[in-house]
Formats: C-alpha cells, sequence, structure tokens
C-alpha cells in the first residue's frame, strides 16, 4: 500500500491487487451472492465502483466453493475482473444465534438452505476464500450478536472471551495461508470499550496481517464511541497496512471513519435503503414514497450524473416504486450507490488538497438538518 496524501488522520492511499490498483478510500458495493441485486457490473464500474465484496457463508452453501473455482474463482464465475474482497462469513452465522454454536475449534452451524449440520473454523473459512480467489479475504472472528443492554453477553468478561478467541482464530488463519497472491487482514474486536481495542490491535498487529479490519461495530454505540474506539486501535495498528471498517453505514459513518484514518469502507445501506425509496443526495435525504414527489419533474439529484438522475423525474420514481415495480427499486439504489462512490472520490481529492474539514462539514450540516 502506497500512501498518496495525509490531511490530518484521513488519507489517501493506492492497494495494489492482483486485479487492480485500489484509490481509498473507497466504498465497497455488497455483492453478497456475487452481484449486487439488479444492478449490472457495468453500471457499478460506470458509478465508481473499484471492488466489490462478496459472502463467504453464502457462496459456500450456494453453490459451493468448489464450483465458483471451477469456473476461474470469483473473477471468471462472475464477470467482475477487477478486485474482490470476501469476508469470513462470520457475522452472519454468529448472528443466527438460534442455529450456530461457537467454541474453540469454530462455529457449528445449521444451514439455512436444507438444515444439515456444518462447520467453519478459522482454517476452513480461509480454504474456502482461496477456492474463492478473492483479492483480500478476512479471518474469521467472534463478533456478538446485538443483544439487550444489560445482558451478560454484552459485557465485558463476554467482550474480553470474544477478543482472546478471536486472536487464536487469527493466528490459525496466519498459519492456515496458502495462496501468496491473496492478502488477508485480521479483524480487531473489543465493543466501544477503548481499551480492550487498543490491546486487540496490540496483539493483532504482532500476527503482521496484510490489512486490519475493525468488527463489531455499529451496533448500537454512539458516533463519538465509535470514532473514539477506531482511534485506539490506530494507535497500535501499523500505519502502512490499510484499514478497513466493516459493514458502516451512513455518509457521514464513512466520513467519521475517514477522518480517524480508516481506508475502506462497506454497507447494505445505499442499496437496501434505495430499494426501498430513501436516496442520499446533494441536499439531504429524500423519502420518494412520499405524496409530495407525486407530480415533481425534478431529478433525484441535479448534482448526480447517474442514469436514474439523467433519465426520470422523482415523480415517476415515485409510481414505479408505489406499482411494484423492479425498475422502481433498481434505479434509486443505482443511485445511492453512485453517491457514495462519488463522495469517496470527492473525499480523496479533499484529502489531496488538503480540504477534508470543509467537505466534512457539509455532510455533517446535511446530517443536522435532517434530525431538524
Amino acid at each position: 500500500m502506497e500512501v498518496v496524501a495525509r490531511d490530518g488522520l484521513a488519507r489517501t492511499t493506492r492497494i495494489r491487487t492482483p486485479h487492480g490498483v485500489i484509490p481509498t478510500p473507497i466504498f465497497m458495493p455488497v455483492a453478497t451472492f456475487g452481484a449486487v441485486r439488479a444492478i449490472g457490473f457495468d453500471e457499478l464500474a460506470g458509478a465508481g465502483a473499484e471492488i466489490l465484496l462478496s459472502n463467504t457463508y453464502h457462496l459456500h452453501e450456494r453453490p459451493g466453493e468448489e464450483t465458483v473455482e471451477a469456473l476461474g474463482g470469483l473473477h471468471g464465475f462472475t464477470g467482475w475482473r477487477r478486485p474482490w474482497l470476501t469476508d469470513s462469513g462470520g457475522f452472519q452465522i454468529t448472528s443466527l444465534a438460534d442455529r450456530a454454536k461457537i467454541d474453540e475449534e469454530g462455529v457449528t452451524f445449521r444451514s439455512a438452505l436444507d438444515g444439515r449440520q456444518r462447520k467453519l473454523s478459522p482454517e476452513r473459512a480461509i480454504g474456502i476464500q482461496e477456492a474463492l480467489g478473492s483479492d483480500i479475504a478476512m479471518v474469521l472472528d467472534e463478533c456478538l450478536p446485538v443483544a439487550a443492554a444489560g445482558e451478560e453477553r454484552t459485557g465485558a468478561r463476554a467482550l474480553e472471551s470474544a477478543l482472546e478467541r478471536t486472536l487464536r482464530w487469527a493466528a490459525r488463519s496466519q498459519a492456515a495461508r496458502r495462496r501468496a497472491d491473496q492478502a488477508v487482514f485480521a479483524i480487531v474486536q473489543g465493543g466501544a470499550d477503548e481499551r480492550l481495542r487498543l490491546r486487540s490491535a496490540e496483539a493483532t498487529a504482532a500476527l503482521d496481517f496484510d490489512g486490519y479490519a475493525h468488527g463489531g461495530l455499529g451496533l448500537g454505540e454512539t458516533r463519538d464511541e465509535r470514532r473514539a474506539s477506531i482511534r485506539a486501535a490506530h494507535g497500535a495498528l501499523p500505519g502502512e497496512r490499510p484499514r478497513y471498517l466493516m459493514g458502516l453505514g451512513r455518509p457521514i459513518d464513512l466520513l467519521d471513519g475517514i477522518a480517524e484514518g480508516v481506508d475502506l469502507f462497506d454497507c447494505v445501506v445505499p442499496t437496501r435503503n434505495g430499494r426501498h425509496g430513501l436516496v442520499y443526495t446533494s441536499q439531504g435525504i429524500l423519502h420518494l414514497r412520499n405524496a409530495v414527489f407525486e407530480r415533481d419533474p425534478s431529478p433525484i439529484d441535479p448534482a448526480c450524473a447517474c442514469p436514474a438522475c439523467t433519465n426520470h423525474s422523482r415523480g415517476y420514481l415515485r409510481h414505479l416504486l408505489k406499482s411494484g415495480e423492479s425498475l422502481g427499486a433498481r434505479l434509486p439504489a443505482l443511485h445511492n450507490l453512485t453517491y457514495y462512490l462519488n463522495l469517496m472520490k470527492r473525499a480523496r481529492e479533499a484529502i489531496a488538497g488538503g480540504r477534508f474539514s470543509a467537505l466534512y462539514a457539509e455532510i455533517e450540516a446535511l446530517v443536522t438538518r435532517a434530525d431538524a
């Protein structure tokens, strides 16, 4: 990884992979089953996508990593020739607490497809991702599910236990690696406890991975708590390696992370919200299903050049959404991805020009206006 420019803690970098160079900060559209729902790869490239994220657990379940490998790995199987990142599948499994059991060996779970019992170990998670052929793979970690305040599983003892197990699994994952052309990122845990985050980061950095991710955030902590947790971890993580904030979120969440030196982001928020008519614009958030847009001839965002904005009105998109037309879900989702990817481009340019604080203030003002 090459650091190109800095503005405070924010930075823009180039991450080199076998399938291309990734400029950061960057947002990774989520292609769970190897595709971003209803959006083609040519549209993703046109929107500015440089790397996609796919789900190891779901691809393991269907069609199976052997099939993906036989068809040329993720790049040959899907036709997306740019970089891929695969998660370990751990979050998806452990979030299904009623069907999963976690022990030192890994995660035992019942398949959502056929109900059969399966086992995912740290070594198996690496092996599956090596077969998938992603450019960046993630270690298996223990990510605590959301629970009500005061429950024992969310307490400091549970966080510490998950942290220690994640470290042991990370060491096993490192030992299991066989592909020299695939980067592997470890995951820092510890909830919103700065002391635990620092401890996790120090021990994880000692294992010498290719990059490091922040896991277990976006589960109820405040923005200030999240930023403090990230900052604590960055105090121990090597500055020359990529940093990835997993599963976050809203545009302001991304800028919060960038302000602390995060490079990579992913989330289903832009596509999921878009499919329901909630869109992000240069003027704030719009709910296209609202009656006020019934006869509105304006584009979603006059500042956007995506197909939804250049070819269609808010009134037409509202009609499609209310009629249940698939195009009505697809176009706002594509717009939201374009907005996110353009925001990352603007962040890179702002960092290079020493203007990141101005961009941050602009997006913060939109959030304040929406909350008012």
